[in-house]
């Protein structure tokens, strides 16, 4: 027999993974746009497309889809190599 409370939990844990996915998603998708434009050589797309990424790390790592380190991280690694590239 399964409990209230284990149902409960089980519908929780559903729709919390369904949101983490969108959200992982979302910064995923803004990453590698963020690539592409550098890959490119569209350097100017990719200057005001930076603040956005840093945007979609930060809301990830405040939520816990990833750690602050990693945001920190890749913030450095993307703003290294929009430097080094254009």
């Amino acid at each position: 027999m399964i409990t209230q409370s284990a149902k409960k939990a089980n519908r929780q844990n559903i729709k919390r993974r369904a949101h983490n996915v969108q959200r992982k998603t979302a910064l995923k998708k803004v990453t590698k746009q963020y690539l592409k434009l550098i890959a490119a050589g569209n350097f100017d797309a990719a200057k005001t497309e930076l603040p956005k990424v840093y945007k979609a790390l930060d809301k990830s790592a405040k939520v816990g889809i990833i750690k602050p380190n990693k945001a920190s991280r890749l913030k450095s690694r993307f703003t290294k190599l929009l430097a080094k590239k254009g």
